[in-house]
C-alpha cells in the first residue's frame, strides 16, 4: 500500500470532488462523481446499497479516483487501488460528516426512505499527481 503524497493532502480538506471509476461486469469502466474522505490510510467513499457503483465494487474491488483541486482544475491527484473493506457500520454518521464538508449542512439532506448507506475503504496502490 502507498500513501497519498503530502503535497496533495490538502485536497481532502477542500470541497474537492473525486471521479470514481469502477468496472462493469463486462469490463467497461463506469465513472461517478463522489465525495471523498481520507483517514490517513484509506480513501473513503460513501454510497447507497444497490447503486451501480455498489454492485460493481462488491464484484470487483479495483478502482481509480481522480481528485481535482476546486481552486485549480489543472492540479489533481490520481489514486489507483482496491476496496479493502465494505461496511454499513458508521456510514450514516459519515455521510452527515460529508454533508457538513460539502454542503455546510449538519445532516445529509438527500436520504431516501429505506436507503442503506455503505462505506468503501480504498487502499491506495499507486498515485500520480500534477
Amino acid at each position: 500500500m502507498t500513501a497519498i503524497p503530502e503535497k496533495y493532502l490538502d485536497l481532502f480538506k477542500k470541497k474537492a470532488f473525486a471521479s470514481l471509476a469502477t468496472l462493469m461486469p463486462d469490463g467497461r469502466p463506469q465513472v461517478t462523481p463522489v465525495w471523498v474522505d481520507w483517514d490517513g490510510k484509506h480513501l473513503i467513499v460513501n454510497s447507497a446499497k444497490g447503486r451501480q457503483k455498489d454492485r460493481n465494487l462488491r464484484r470487483d474491488p479495483r478502482v481509480a479516483l481522480a481528485i481535482i483541486d476546486p481552486e485549480n482544475p489543472y492540479r489533481y491527484v490520481e489514486v489507483r487501488g482496491k476496496v479493502v473493506e465494505i461496511t454499513e457500520q458508521g456510514a450514516d454518521q459519515h455521510i452527515d460528516k460529508m454533508a457538513k464538508k460539502y454542503l455546510d449542512k449538519d445532516k445529509y439532506p438527500y436520504s431516501q426512505p429505506g436507503e442503506v448507506r455503505v462505506l468503501y475503504k480504498v487502499a491506495p496502490e499507486k498515485t500520480h499527481g500534477m
